[in-house]
């Protein structure tokens, strides 16, 4: 397999959803990723804990698709839900009408899914306000919602409950273990490790390597 090649997997339950093998990634001199392993495997919840500047948004690209490594190999079991951190969200659009494009883009017949989700998350009575005048921990609820409407088979999500209230961060945690219930592979993406007790598996990025187990302190 030619370095950054991809190969598809065929996921049933248990197996593998994501395999990283051997990835390595650099930007000029510098050597961001080092020889990465990472296998996800259905119906799991992965956490990836690092520093910041530590490589874990190039990790996270890499995951996604939207990054090539230069070495290494990457292996996808169907489509990803990706929440990167930053919005995806268009001010001038209201919450129903960015719920009609990503069906649209995503092919989907109705966005049942998409409202059920707004509605765990208390939003479902903001269809109709633009995503420029909500809070900042209301846009990420969109933003979420935006990245699990299609039910892919992996999702990855990168530090997916910043701006949430308590309540909220609760919400998401049981709708993240509803998720990998029901057999989906759940990565979360974050240089938080107090959330740890919730993650069936943590690795932790450091020097370009990622070690499974809690960080040291």
């Amino acid at each position: 397999m030619a370095p950054g090649g991809e190969v598809p997997v065929r996921a049933s339950e248990g197996e593998p959803r994501l395999v990283l093998s051997g990835v390595a990634k650099s930007y000029g001199r510098r050597r961001v990723l080092n020889g990465v392993d990472l296998t996800v495997r259905a119906g799991s919840l992965v956490g990836v804990v690092g520093e910041n500047g530590a490589g874990k948004s190039t990790l996270l690209r890499v995951m996604v698709g939207e990054l090539t490594p230069d070495g290494g190999e990457v292996r996808r079991g169907g489509e990803v839900g990706y929440c990167p951190q930053e919005t995806v969200l268009n001010p001038l659009l209201t919450i129903a009408q960015h719920l009609e494009l990503f069906r649209v883009a995503y092919r989907l017949p109705d966005a049942a899914r998409a409202r059920e989700l707004l509605a765990e998350f208390g939003c479902a009575d903001r269809l109709d306000q633009r995503a420029g005048t909500l809070s900042g921990g209301t846009r990420q609820k969109l933003n979420l919602v935006l990245a699990l409407m299609h039910d892919p088979p992996l999702l990855v999500l990168d530090e997916p409950y910043q701006g949430f209230d308590w309540d909220t961060h609760q919400r998401f945690w049981r709708l993240a273990r509803a998720l990998r219930d029901r057999g989906q592979s759940v990565v979360v993406v974050s240089h938080l490790v107090h959330d740890l007790g919730h993650f069936d598996a943590v690795h932790h990025l450091r020097d370009g390597v990622l070690r499974e187990g809690v960080p040291a302190a």
